[in-house]
Formats: structure tokens, sequence, C-alpha cells
């Protein structure tokens, strides 16, 4: 079973599809192909609907879902971090 969907190859992000626990063993489909993502940890609880961090985000970097730029990084992001609103920005203003 997958906990996270990506909806582009090349997205920071994915988007789980059932709570995740800190500590668990995720992996995701993409959307694009239906290939499977290398398994990652969790580093945080990602609650259903929320994003998880698919790489490293350095502080202010641009993150990427859909293929696009949705925000920037308030703060270094690790992989399988929770993204939301307390290190994720948006890019708009």
């Amino acid at each position: 079973m997958h906990s996270f969907l990506v909806h582009r190859k090349g997205d920071h992000v994915g988007v789980a599809v059932e709570d995740v626990s800190r500590g668990g063993k995720i992996s995701g489909v993409n959307m694009d192909d239906d290939t499977v993502t290398p398994t990652l940890v969790a580093r945080d609880d990602v609650p259903l609907g929320h994003k998880v961090a698919l790489r490293d985000i350095d502080e202010g970097a641009d993150v990427i879902e859909y293929g696009v730029r949705i925000g920037l990084a308030r703060t270094r992001i690790l992989t399988g971090a929770h993204v939301h609103t307390h290190n994720l920005k948006s890019a708009r203003w």
C-alpha cells in the first residue's frame, strides 16, 4: 500500500493518502506513470492530505508540486519531514 502520491515526477513533495507515523517506512506512487518511489522514513507525523518532503530542500529554496513552484522553504526541510505552514510559505506574496 502506498502512503503518498506524487503528482509529477520531479516534485519535491508528495501528498499523504493516509495518516503517516513518525519513524514509519513509506513509499508512494508517481501519478505520471504509476512508478513506485523509493522508500523513505517519515521524520514527523504527517496527517492525511498533508505534504511529505521527498528530498532535502534548502531554506529559501522553491518547493515544487504539480511540476510548479507552490512556495518557499522557511527553513531547511529534510527528506521525510512534514511540509506545511510551519516550514513552507507562499510564493505569491
